[in-house]
């Protein structure tokens, strides 16, 4: 993980992605986008990569998501889960399971958003998968968090009561 987190593969901004999508909360301080660019004819992603704004663990999990759904199919990239992103980093630490349960609701996201002015392929459901709801409640969590953690913040302590 810390070798991805170092020297990472695929980070930057697709120019000419044929879509895009952000999963997480400045709140919390991770981010990720993911970026993808497909061959129209096969729907195979011939590049992708991503941004992250966040920990180690956000990046390398970025990074590794982003090996692992090149040259796939939108179809297979679909099926990749936070889990696989886990193990593909020999395991993440609870406390970071979130960053890769947020690389690939991005993942999903930016497919989603492939398909919003194209024809919805059968395989892709039109409800929110449990992985996408699953994100959706990351990503709430840690607005909560965030506001609670400005808030103790914001208060004055004893000492300068």
């Amino acid at each position: 993980m810390l070798e991805l987190f170092r020297n990472p593969k695929n980070l930057g901004k697709i120019k000419d992605a044929d879509a895009s999508a952000t999963a997480g909360s400045l709140a919390c301080g991770d981010m990720i986008t993911i970026y993808l660019k497909v061959d129209e004819k096969t729907e195979k992603i011939i590049e992708a990569s991503f941004e992250s704004y966040g920990c180690a663990a956000n990046i390398a999990a970025s990074s590794i998501l982003t090996e692992l759904i090149k040259e796939k199919y939108l179809q297979e990239a679909w099926k990749i889960s936070w889990k696989q992103v886990s193990d593909e980093l020999g395991g993440l630490p609870s406390i970071k399971l979130h960053c890769g349960i947020l690389a690939v609701g991005a993942l999903r996201r930016a497919i989603r958003a492939y398909y919003k002015n194209r024809e919805r392929p059968e395989w892709l459901p039109e409800e929110l998968t449990p992985e996408e709801r699953q994100a959706l409640e990351e990503e709430e969590l840690m607005n909560i968090l965030g506001k609670k953690m400005r808030a103790v913040s914001t208060k004055p302590s004893e000492k300068e009561v």
